[in-house]
């Protein structure tokens, strides 16, 4: 089924609204339903979701309608996939399948072969598929490229911390919350990795991993759900200077090498070594209407796909390589422990039999 585009006047504009939809009114969901209400020369069409109560409800709060999937499909040009991961799949089918332009959600999908099959797809049938990694367009990492022209990493720091959440969680910390810092470093390195460390409590709600990419840069990425302070944070480190990001506030500063010296004062020697900084201007604003606008820009007059299926496959393969190995590590320590522990038991009773003898 082709779909007609929306086209453009000379002012720029769209000759008509671009009707937009979403599917699956979560808590995310419901956040793309409200940005698409509030983006100009867009037209929030309507929403879906498998609770049909919970569709009608977020449809009354923006003033438009809850459709079953296939209904939405046949009124809109682009749409929002936000149902649960086990679902991405077979809903961006079904609207590749309607020719609408389609943002899925992280994680992309569950089954990566799945999700190369779904790419191809879409280009066959000249529909934009988008993936949903809001970070990309958080002002701050927007302003990373031109702050590293020239620059050349040796090590990358990610801390993305947080209390324990009041809702239940299907993924673990990796995959919820990791893989958000998994796809930035990915799209600064430009490399592939080589060697993977990582290790996690056993509820998954604790995780670090090290990384080693082939051009030589190690990154270091942290994700809590058990850390009382919130924290998003993202440290570049290179020779001559440290470039700090930090996500809640959509600030970024450089810490540039200074040299230390000595000085006389009152006939004594002080060192003193001065840290320079600089806080570049960042044009904050939302990053998920930022990421919407982009997406429906691609949609709509040919723009870039700044976040392609094959960048979120590469972050799911990755986010599973590091949940591989932390698993690997809890099972080494939980196997060293119990063959400690029984070791500890057998002696106890050896000495309770050799106490018997006597």
């Amino acid at each position: 089924m082709s779909r007609e585009p929306a086209g453009l006047r000379a002012d720029g504009g769209h000759e008509r609204p671009v009707r937009a939809g979403v599917i699956g009114v979560g808590s995310m969901g419901t956040n793309h339903a409200r940005v698409y209400a509030e983006l100009r020369d867009v037209e929030l069409v309507g929403v879906a979701d498998a609770d049909v109560d919970r569709a009608a409800e977020v449809a009354a709060d923006f003033g438009t309608d809850a459709y079953g999937i296939e209904d939405l499909l046949d009124r809109v040009d682009v749409v929002t996939v936000a149902v649960p991961t086990p679902y991405h799949e077979s809903v961006a089918r079904q609207c590749i399948d309607a020719g609408v332009h389609a943002l899925v959600e992280k994680p992309f999908v569950d089954d990566l072969d799945a999700g190369a099959e779904l790419a191809a797809l879409a280009e066959d049938r000249g529909v934009v598929l988008q993936v949903g990694h809001i970070e990309r367009f958080n002002p701050a990492v927007r302003a990373l490229p031109d702050l590293l022209d020239g620059v050349d990493p040796i090590a990358i720091t990610a801390n993305r911390l947080g209390p324990p959440l009041n809702r239940e969680m299907g993924d673990g910390v990796v995959m919820d919350l990791m893989i958000h810092d998994i796809d930035v470093v990915l799209s600064l390195v430009g490399a592939e990795v080589d060697r993977v460390a990582a290790t996690a409590t056993p509820d998954e709600q604790y995780a670090t991993a090290q990384l080693t990419f082939e051009n030589g840069v190690i990154a270091s990425l942290t994700a809590s759900r058990l850390t009382q302070q919130k924290t998003r944070t993202l440290d570049i480190t290179a020779r001559d200077r440290l470039i700090r990001v930090d996500y809640l506030n959509q600030s970024v500063q450089i810490f540039r090498q200074s040299r230390p010296d000595y000085l006389r004062d009152n006939g004594g020697v002080r060192y003193r070594h001065e840290v320079v900084m600089e806080q570049p201007m960042i044009s904050t604003g939302e990053p998920l209407k930022r990421e919407l606008q982009a997406f429906v820009d691609a949609a709509t007059d040919g723009g870039p796909v700044l976040v392609s299926p094959a960048d979120g496959l590469r972050a799911i393969d990755l986010a599973r390589r590091i949940e591989a190995d932390a698993e690997s590590t809890v099972r080494s320590v939980e196997t060293a422990e119990n063959a400690e522990n029984a070791e500890t038991a057998e002696n106890a009773e050896n000495a309770d039999s050799s106490e018997g003898r006597q």
